[in-house]
């Protein structure tokens, strides 16, 4: 959390030059065009000063190539500044494929952070140095917003769904995480810290801690203990259609319509599972509502995503 000059944190992701540049850019143009326009007001106001017993000026009736020149020019500096500016948004919000994938869940004032290896931390995350890292988040009660300086990326926490962020870290180190959201009257102390490690001490972390179960296994108890194989079951006759290979394929609904069975459909159908209904099948599922925590939600959805479609042989 060192930095040499303390009015910018330190760029230690793969985006955060793109992003500074893109800023500095910005205020470089602003600057230009202050001084311009008040150096030619300040110019125009001595030079053509009036005079006592001046006649008055004959009145300008317009020069088409002014006209053009003052809107062309605007025209081609803000095109600039979208595609530039709508490139990089796009970059920050697309991960990569073999991004790795970590849950945060924001509460007050406090945050939480789960690997699918097993370990959770509070107030503390810890990544690889080199690998994208994206994290899925949601919020247990108010709006939150996980800001990372050094990273150059934040991300609004909203109750009721998920969001997300990714980053590349470039850099081993520890970094500030900030909520950039008031959210309470302990706002100021929803703050922690980003550890960046290289990939043989973050491995080394993952399996420090004995006695913590994978986020799948544990989801898998969950999917038992709340009785989801009664009607998940891989059989064409089960109330409820099969969850294997279900996670980020398309799925057709009763109304024709289809939707990504991403996180979002997951946790809706979980909680609001009359909101969207697969087509062949009848709106028969509970509501688990009130019933399951955010924590063990993110649990089930994980242990979901591990369902994958057997791999046939090949002979």
């Amino acid at each position: 959390m060192n930095s040499k000059f303390p009015l910018f944190p330190e760029a230690a992701s793969s985006f955060a030059h793109h992003v500074d540049t893109l800023y500095f850019f910005l205020i470089a143009l602003s600057v230009f065009f202050s001084v311009l326009i008040f150096g030619l007001v300040l110019f125009f106001a001595f030079r053509y000063k009036r005079k006592p017993n001046a006649e008055d000026p004959k009145p300008m009736l317009g020069d088409l190539r002014l006209e053009l020149t003052w809107s062309i020019i605007p025209l081609l500096i803000t095109m600039v500044i979208f595609v530039w500016g709508g490139l990089l948004y796009y970059h920050q919000l697309t991960p990569p494929a073999n991004a790795q994938e970590i849950f945060g869940i924001g509460k007050q004032w406090m945050w939480k952070f789960y690997h699918p290896e097993g370990r959770n931390e509070i107030n503390e995350l810890h990544v690889p140095v080199g690998r994208p890292t994206k994290v899925i988040l949601t919020s247990e009660d108010v709006l939150h917003d996980l800001f990372i300086p050094a990273f150059r990326t934040k991300m609004d926490v909203l109750p009721g769904r998920y969001t997300q962020i990714w980053f590349t870290p470039t850099k081993t180190g520890t970094y500030h995480l900030f909520c950039a959201e008031y959210c309470g009257t302990k706002h100021a102390d929803m703050k922690g810290t980003v550890t960046v490690m290289s990939p043989l001490e973050y491995q080394g972390w993952l399996n420090g801690e004995l006695g913590q179960d994978r986020m799948d296994k544990t989801g898998k108890e969950l999917f038992k203990q709340f009785a989801c194989q009664t009607c998940h079951q891989d059989q064409s006759l089960s109330r409820g259609p099969s969850l294997t290979g279900v996670y980020d394929s398309m799925v057709l609904l009763n109304n024709g319509k289809t939707v990504k069975a991403d996180a979002d459909y997951l946790r809706e159908s979980i909680l609001k599972p009359k909101a969207k209904i697969v087509q062949g099948y009848d709106a028969i599922m509970p509501t688990y509502k009130g019933q399951i925590s955010e924590e063990q939600l993110i649990q089930i959805i994980e242990y979901i995503k591990s369902l994958k479609e057997p791999q046939k042989e090949v002979n």
